[in-house]
């Protein structure tokens, strides 16, 4: 079988259910930016050793996101024809490894500049892919129904994908660099 298909030469695209679509639609929007969140969580792990602790999470993150991103590219009205099953325990898995990670670590007081170990910048990376992929599923919710666990899952990949890069930093020692303290804990205005 070949990789290419030339189906796309006129600007369309396939989506689950046989419909074709715009590229630029907002499904496939979407469904991208998952796509270059998935690719980056791939990133990270390379720069993990292969035993280290964050291997197992992520491996398990980046496999749900294949069937997340399989239901984002269904149409709600065809989504039951969907074989792969979407799991509804997501946010609480971000949020257990969140508490986890959190619970040997020193409280954040200030907001962080990204960056640090190339896992750690690459895990803010991440990051910011996540919460431009939230947008985009927010936009797309607004013409078609997204599950609630997804909109939930995304939100709580990149709260732990914060996490998971400050957690990098403190097991290798390294100092995050601050911006500013958070506003709603300054005393008297200071920085």
């Amino acid at each position: 079988m070949k990789i290419y298909t030339r189906g796309g030469d006129k600007g369309k695209t396939g989506i689950h259910g046989g419909e074709r679509v715009d590229k630029d639609n907002i499904r496939i929007e979407a469904n991208g930016c998952l796509d270059e969140l998935n690719s980056m969580l791939g990133v990270v792990r390379a720069f993990l050793p292969e035993d280290d602790e964050l291997q197992v999470p992520l491996f398990r993150i980046q496999k749900e996101m294949m069937v997340v991103m399989s239901h984002v590219a269904t149409p709600s009205v065809k989504r039951n024809i969907n074989p792969n099953i979407l799991p509804t325990d997501l946010a609480e898995f971000c949020e257990q490894q969140m508490d986890a990670l959190t619970a040997r670590m020193t409280a954040s007081t200030h907001f962080l500049l990204p960056g640090g170990t190339l896992a750690s910048s690459h895990l803010h990376l991440a990051r910011t892919l996540a919460r431009r992929a939230e947008r985009r599923l927010w936009t797309l919710h607004r013409e078609d129904a997204v599950p609630e666990e997804i909109l939930i899952f995304v939100n709580r990949l990149s709260d732990l994908l914060f996490v998971m890069a400050r957690f990098e930093m403190y097991r290798q020692g390294a100092e995050e660099e601050r911006w500013q303290n958070f506003l709603y804990k300054r005393k008297g205005g200071a920085k």
